[in-house]
This record gives structure tokens, sequence and C-alpha cells, in this order.
């Protein structure tokens, strides 16, 4: 005899039923487990049947969309409408963990409703009330729900640190309720429920988070860990050296990835010491499902509360845009982020925007960051080395050098946070992310300003030039990465001085070489702006509108420029830091009035 369900009477259109009514449906209706993966049903299949979600949680997918269209979690019916109407689904649905559900067979329900002709008022009512909230939220994106339960598993040869899952533990248990169950611990303490699902998602009601500890090989309680979890945390631990043993992916590993999307498994790689991480690309070679890892120092406590942050969707990310010498005033910004305590998880950035956040990823002071760029931009001149128009305008010799220097090749993989560069793939007209590879080559290709720098190339042989090209603002590509908050700057162009009576008098190749030979020749050329010029502010002018893009818990960041500084003003850097500085800090005093969740 199963157990007695308060089910049915969560549907609305059976709510104001009479108790043996509510009674006869559930005699008639019957209880159906579902793993992880499963469709429940098919987009186009005949409505043959009502669910509602005892235990577990669902995913609503259309067939010409790629991502959720809704979740659908305990207490919630499924498909309702269509069953209703004698239509077909109009959607896929597929089990995200390993679910219970109510099923009511169209022969069942049409044998009560007969019997009880009220039913179909109820129904009746119900069906508009959807319909109508359907309409009002179409063309939103679903809000997709944070992650609660998580399943740790070894990533290589060795099995999860103990010191590891002691401090994890203390970090959740210092924020949330947190339950952690291991083999052991789940024979312990489930009670005689009916089956292990039910009693798992039970569980889950009563903590703020669920943190499974699967076996080191494919059990029955790993497998089942991995179906229940939210998020897959693969945890490596990287030797010494370039090429680390015992990072091969382990059949653990890859019953995970059939199950779970990428976005759904992370890599955690643990490290005894602080500093000079290496090698995280040939983890990463081997697991393409993991498009999020994180370093974590065994005995440093930061990096377990970054971690956390991360896994609970309050991780804060930093986007910087491109402005050629504006985004000198990200110096300024930051330097009044760190004064205020505001601590970034992740930093990604755009042309200057993603020198700028690889010069604070690599934990740059910020009064070295402006030496940095005076010494490549003002003492070297990196960006005025005119040079024969084969392969660009500029010499790019000195700001290669410049940036090899100055950023090192340290790779992207192994910064200690997370950091991302954009730049533009010519060959493919997309965006392109850089999230490997060494540090100044990514950096070089998200500033490589079209025609005045030769491009670089991708490890594909694609053409890669300035970022601002698609986005200059890459707040999209932050929220691809992760969820939660984000500080994002976005720079307002002052209005661009008018050179009145200068159209049609760009003088001749002759005129133009003559005249440039001497001081007088040069002050009677006509008044216009530079290539340079032209083209960053033709970058910055060309991004979409961000505040379209804005999430809820996002803080936008909107300066104006100040006039009578260009774009190239590059000595100008000290003003343009102050700039920032005093606009960040006014910013945050008024942002902490509000309680923005970015802000401490």
């Amino acid at each position: 005899m199963r157990e007695p369900l308060k089910s049915l009477a969560g549907i609305d259109a059976f709510r104001d039923l009479a108790a043996k009514d509510l009674q006869q449906l559930e005699c008639l209706s019957k209880l159906i487990e579902v793993q992880r993966g499963q469709f429940l049903f098919r987009q186009g299949e005949l409505a043959d049947a009502l669910y509602l979600v005892v235990s577990g949680r669902f995913e609503v997918m259309r067939d010409d969309e790629l991502d959720p269209v809704a979740e659908i979690g305990a207490g919630l019916p499924i498909g309702e409408i269509a069953f209703f109407t004698g239509g077909a689904r109009t959607a896929n649905i597929i089990a995200e963990r390993d679910s219970v559900v109510l099923k009511l067979d169209r022969v069942e329900f049409d044998v009560l409703a007969r019997a009880s002709p009220r039913i179909w008022t109820s129904v009746t009512s119900t069906l508009a009330r959807r319909l109508a909230e359907t309409t009002a939220s179409r063309g939103k994106a679903p809000i997709r729900p944070r992650p609660k339960t998580f399943c740790l598993l070894s990533a290589g040869s060795a099995p999860v640190s103990p010191e590891f899952l002691h401090r994890l533990r203390t970090v959740f248990e210092r924020h949330v309720n947190v339950l952690f169950l291991d083999a052991t611990e789940f024979e312990k303490n489930k009670s005689t429920a009916p089956d292990d699902t039910r009693w798992l998602n039970e569980v889950e009601s009563r903590y703020d988070a669920v943190i499974f500890v699967a076996d080191h090989t494919v059990s029955a309680w790993s497998q089942k860990a991995i179906r229940q979890a939210d998020l897959v945390l693969c945890i490596g631990q990287p030797t010494d050296g370039a090429t680390p043993a015992g990072h091969q992916v382990t059949a653990l590993e890859q019953y995970a990835a059939t199950l779970h999307k990428s976005g759904r498994l992370r890599l955690v790689l643990l490290h005894a010491r602080a500093g000079g991480f290496s090698g995280a690309r040939h983890w990463l070679d081997l697991r393409p499902w993991c498009v999020m890892h994180h370093h974590v120092v065994l005995a440093q406590n930061a990096d377990y509360e970054r971690l956390f942050r991360f896994l609970t969707d309050s991780a804060c990310g930093l986007v910087a845009c491109g402005g050629g010498a504006f985004s000198i005033a990200h110096i300024g910004f930051f330097q009044a982020f760190r004064e205020a305590g505001i601590v970034f998880d992740m930093m990604g950035g755009t042309s200057g925007g993603a020198a700028m956040a690889a010069a604070f990823a690599i934990d740059a002071d910020p009064d070295e960051i402006e030496r940095r760029a005076h010494d490549i931009f003002v003492t070297r001149k990196a960006l005025s080395r005119w040079t024969l128009p084969r392969y660009s305008l500029l010499d790019p010799t000195v700001l290669d050098d410049a940036f090899r220097e100055h950023f090192t090749s340290v790779d992207i993989a192994d910064l200690p946070i997370p950091y991302f560069a954009i730049s533009t793939n010519l060959s493919r007209n997309s965006v392109h992310c850089h999230r490997s590879g060494p540090l100044w080559q990514a950096v070089r290709a998200s500033c490589t300003i079209p025609a005045l720098l030769p491009p670089m190339y991708s490890e594909d042989g694609d053409l890669l030039v300035d970022g601002g090209l698609l986005e200059n603002v890459p707040i999209k590509s932050m929220h691809a990465l992760k969820s939660g908050p984000n500080i994002v700057i976005d720079f307002q162009v002052p209005v661009l001085e008018r050179f009145e009576g200068a159209a049609g008098t760009a003088p001749s190749r002759r005129q133009l070489i003559m005249g440039s030979l001497t001081s007088r020749g040069r002050s009677q050329l006509p008044r216009g702006p530079s290539p340079q010029m032209v083209l960053l502010r033709s970058l910055m002018l060309h991004s979409h509108n961000v505040r379209t893009e804005i999430g809820t818990e996002d803080v936008l960041l909107e300066p104006l420029m100040p006039a009578g500084i260009s774009h190239l003003d590059w000595h100008k850097h000290d003003e343009l830091r102050r700039f920032g500085y005093d606009f960040a800090r006014r910013e945050i005093s008024r942002l902490k009035l509000t309680s923005v969740t970015a802000l401490p």
C-alpha cells in the first residue's frame, strides 16, 4: 500500500474538489520513478496523461531552442493545459534529477469526470488563468533556481582530499544549513522511506544545501549521488611540473558527463601552496565539459569562500569595457573597489578593459599598473610607430614586446581566479572568448584595432581582432560563464569636437607628403581626426544597448568621460585614474544605501 499523498489537491484544477473526488482521483493515479536525463514525454506526443511532481525536478525544453524554457519542481503539475484541451505536447519534459511523479491517465480521468461533472468547471477557470499567465510571461527569460545539491567526485587517480572536504564543510556550515552525505552516512541516516529517491528529495527540502560525496568508483551510491546533483565538482590534485601525473579522466567522470550538461560540471584543482600554478590545460583539454574551473590552495580559507560563492551563484564579477586611453580609468575604479572591501571572484574585459582586468587578475598593484601603462604607451609609444601598410598601419613589435613583458606568458587557465578576454573572430563572424593560452596573447588579440595592428590568430588559424567590434562591454560572456552579481563598467563617450569646414578637403597623397616635410606645411594641412581616433571611437559607438543585457543582480556604472580627453591621450593617465577613482567612490557610497548584492 503506497504512502498517503497530499498530491492532487495541489493542482489548481482540483483544488476545490470534494475530498471523495480527490480520493478517487488518487486511487486511479499511479506513482512513477523517472531517472535523471530521461524524458517524461516528448514534444508532439499526444497528451494522454496528467502528471504531478511528487519529488525531484524537471526542465522544459523545446525542439527549436537551446536553453530550457522553464523548470518544474515538487508539488507542481506537468502538461495540464494540453491534457485538459486534448492537444499535443508543446515541449519536452526531461528529469533534471531522479524524480517521482504521480500519473493520471486520460481514461481514468474521463471516468471520474462523467461521474462528477463539476470537475470541468474548475478545469475551465484554471485553463483561462494559466493561459493568461503564459501570454504575460512570453519573451521573458526563465528564472533558474540556484543550485542546491552538489556531488563531489575525484578527478584523476587521487581520491578527494579529506582536508578539502573538512574545510569546504566548515565554510558551508558557516553560511547555510548544509548536509554532507557519503555512502556510509546515507545508509546510516535514511529512514524507512519507500525508496531512496523520495528520501533524498525530502532531505533536500529540509536543508539549504546537500553535498553528496561519491565513492572513488562507479558504485551504486556514486551513480545515485551524480543523478541527484544540480552541480558536479570533479576534484583533481595536480602534481608539480608542467605535465601533471594522474590526470586522466576516470570512469566516474565519464558517467557524470553523460548525464550532466557542460555547465553543470566543474573542475576544482587542489594545490599544496599558493602561486605558480601550472598544467591546468592538461586537465581541461581532457574534460571539455568543464566550462568553468577553480583553483583552491588547501590551506587558504579565502579560496574556499570564493568556491562557496561560485557554487551558490553569489560570486561577484568585474566586467571591464573597451575604450582606448579611457581604459586607464579602470585603475581608479579598481582602487576604489579594493578600498571598499569589494572582492571580485572573476574578471573579464574587452580591448583596453581586457588589459586592465588581466593586470587586476595577476594581482598587480594599482600604482604598478599605471606605471606599466605609462611605460607601454608614453615611454615606448607603442601605438605611434607607423610602418609600411602591408599588414597594418602600425608596427606591432614594440607593443608585442611590452605586452609579453608586462602580462607574461602565464596560461590564463593557471590564473588564481577565473579570467577571460574578448576578441572578434573575423573568420567566423563571432565573439571569441579567451579562457586559456598565454595571457599576453589574449590581451593583444582583444586590443587589436583592425587595420592599425595586424590580427592575431587562434589555434585553428582564425583571424582575431579587437573584441569591441561585437562585444565592447562583455556582459553576455560573463553571464554565459557564471550566475550571480557583476559590476559592469561602460564608458559614455563625450561628444566629439566638430571639424567645421573640413568636409571634402582631404589632401592628395602628394600634398600630404609635401606638406608634412616642414612645420609650416604641417600647420596648413586641414584639421581632422587621425585614423586611430576614428577607429577607436567607432569601436565604442558600435556597442549595443548594454542595459538590455544587465541582470537583476548586476550593477551598471556608466561614467561620462571627461571632455577634453580623447581615446588616444595615454599621457593623461593620471587624470583618467583620478576621474575613475572619484566616480567609483561616489557610486559605491550611493549604492551601499540601496543594499546592492555585489557590494559588501
